[in-house]
């Protein structure tokens, strides 16, 4: 087995799919639940604590160019679905735009 098969195999042990939104949703360890940052998927990988999504898509795309970063598209931080319309390279300025974005409908929809 290859290290990119172990790598996958060692994430999707800890995934539970979302049927309705075909979300791989993680089940294991976050980042906490308070501050910037918080709720991120969490995992230990050759002793060091990485992101599981950002493991995830290096595993699957490879490199994460510079001044690039990953979005969660689906707006779900517990997905480490590697497809395009759940994790997305993108600027920084894209991947704010899309969170304020995420933000404004949240309150419109409270509002209604």
């Amino acid at each position: 087995m290859s290290r990119r098969d172990q790598i996958r195999d060692k994430i999707m042990q800890r995934v539970r799919i979302d049927e309705k939104t075909g979300c791989w949703i993680w089940t294991g360890p976050t980042s906490g639940k308070v501050g910037r940052g918080a709720g991120y998927p969490r995992m230990s990988l050759g002793g060091q604590t990485v992101a599981v999504h950002l493991v995830m898509w290096t595993n699957e795309h490879g490199y994460i160019p510079g001044k690039k970063e990953i979005d969660h598209s689906c707006r779900n931080r517990l997905c480490v679905r590697p497809e395009q319309d759940h994790l997305e390279l993108v600027t920084h300025k894209r991947n704010i735009l899309r969170q304020w974005e995420a933000r404004r409908a949240a309150l419109v929809c409270q509002e209604v």
